[in-house]
């Protein structure tokens, strides 16, 4: 069986995992502002990935006023690319992501029954991905890989 190889990074949380985002995001040259800040903070109350439009209903409710889902899908763009955030391709979904501004590849173990994302840090399957993306000549930019089925309490 292979080891998996893990970055030495930390995992945030909580008001440290906010102020993470806010230095990661603010050292690549973008403002905090305050809705970035409450989208990220919304986000972050998500274990399970979380759709723009809950989000938007979230803060919708919390602000007392209004907000479209077309800019919180612009703030979360934001964050994944700036690596803020994780996007979960097949149910169009985000999560926070605990390590900020640190870069790997999305590999996701989803639940079809639960919908629990669990992500996965494998640098040994990262660089087979990006070896077969090379290979053919392909330049991989954000590798995701989604691996659907059933978590340990579904299954």
């Amino acid at each position: 069986m292979a080891s998996q190889h893990h970055h030495a990074h930390e995992e945030h949380s909580g008001e440290d995992l906010i102020g993470a985002a806010r230095d990661a995001l603010t050292a690549s040259g973008e403002q905090w502002t305050s809705m970035r800040e409450a989208v990220f903070t919304e986000l972050a109350k998500h274990e399970r990935p979380v759709s723009a439009y809950d989000i938007a209903d979230n803060l919708s409710a919390s602000r007392g006023k209004r907000v479209a889902p077309n800019s919180i899908y612009r703030i979360l763009d934001l964050f994944v690319a700036k690596n803020l955030a994780l996007r979960v391709e097949s149910s169009n979904a985000y999560l926070a992501n605990t390590h900020p501004g640190c870069e790997h590849d999305c590999i996701f173990l989803v639940c079809d029954e639960c919908g629990e994302a669990k992500h996965v840090d494998d640098e040994e399957v990262s660089r087979t991905v990006r070896a077969l993306a090379a290979a053919k000549k392909f330049k991989a930019e954000r590798p995701v890989l989604e691996i659907r089925g059933l978590c340990e309490m579904c299954a």
